[in-house]
């Protein structure tokens, strides 16, 4: 046991600061990580850590410079989307509908329905089939773009505007995120395919999917955001720690992603609201997950640093500025900005 610094931060809220103390506690240290310390926060600031990076996220997101970078991946999504559906939206329709047609229960459940007027339900399910096989896709393609195309950007607006003191570490990589990223991909859409009967099944339905994108969500953005700052252990060390919270913030952003997944599913049934609701629903998507990423880099960065504080960073060496808590005042006019 050896005595390390532990930083013991009170919020008192938007615009009123914080009140820091540091004090002396005895803590476990192995290979430069803090593994355990007598003394503990109360369980309630876990939440409000939580909390504080959810209204930052937040705000950060609704700046200008995150709305204008949202719309780079939205162009290639929309290009990608609008060519499959011009070249393979008619041939899966008449595929699943004549796959439709080979199950004598659902034919009777049509007979009846066109008895009462209904006709084109066939063509409805059908529709509904496809938009519903292609959401999983949309969104981890969504999730990649801004992990891959938005994800140092916003990284680099959080550091510089909060961290900026905070040393760089470089324990990840872009080889390094590819391959994590492309490795939590794989299981996931495994556990998609596994899991698909259960999805028409209530109240599975609404529960599998969250979890399981929230799953991919934290993995991916997690690391991301400590991927620059974050040596190996350290980012290791994050993870062991704060996986549930982590994972919780996964499924926030999860649930988040099911208003775009119902825009996305009346584009596909509505034609004539298909060239505007489809590209609605995956600018949603995106935002959503550039929302996700400055909300894990946000409490990613602040776990890294209250960690190194823990390990005896001393507090003029890891500086927080709190651009956000006083927005009105001059010396941070441009706070809003990530």
């Amino acid at each position: 046991m050896v005595p390390v610094w532990h930083d013991n931060t009170r919020d008192h809220g938007p615009g009123l600061g914080h009140t820091r103390k540091l004090v002396r506690l005895p803590c476990q240290v192995s290979s430069g990580v803090v593994k355990a310390c007598h003394a503990h926060r109360p369980d309630n600031q876990g939440m409000i850590k939580i909390l504080d990076a959810f209204w930052r996220a937040f705000v950060y997101a609704l700046t200008p410079r995150v709305l204008v970078l949202t719309l780079m991946p939205l162009v290639l999504l929309v290009v990608g989307v609008m060519v499959l559906a011009y070249f393979f939206l008619d041939p899966a329709q008449v595929w699943v509908t004549d796959a439709i047609e080979t199950w004598p229960w659902l034919q009777a459940g049509f007979t009846f329905l066109s008895r009462w007027g209904f006709v084109a339900w066939q063509t409805v399910l059908a529709t509904l089939i496809i938009a519903f096989t292609v959401t999983p896709l949309l969104v981890v393609l969504s999730l990649l773009s801004v992990s891959w195309l938005l994800s140092t950007p916003l990284l680099d607006g959080v550091a510089r505007r909060r961290f900026p003191h905070m040393q760089r570490l470089r324990g990840g990589s872009l080889a390094g995120s590819v391959w994590f990223t492309l490795k939590s991909t794989l299981i996931t859409l495994l556990v998609l395919i596994l899991s698909f009967p259960l999805w028409w099944v209530p109240p599975f339905m609404f529960l599998l999917p969250p979890f399981i994108w929230g799953w991919l969500t934290y993995r991916v953005m997690a690391y991301d955001a400590l991927a620059e700052h974050a040596s190996v252990p350290e980012r290791q060390e994050i993870f062991r720690r704060y996986r549930m919270a982590l994972w919780s913030m996964g499924v926030v952003v999860g649930f988040m992603g099911a208003a775009p997944g119902l825009i996305w599913v009346s584009g596909a049934m509505l034609a004539a609201a298909f060239i505007l609701l489809v590209p609605l629903a995956i600018w949603l998507y995106t935002w959503v997950f550039a929302f996700g990423a400055l909300w894990f880099t946000h409490y990613g960065l602040n776990a890294l640093h209250e960690m190194r504080l823990a390990q005896g960073v001393r507090p003029e060496d890891e500086k927080v500025i709190d651009v956000v808590a006083n927005p009105a005042s001059p010396q941070n006019s441009d706070s809003l900005s990530p």
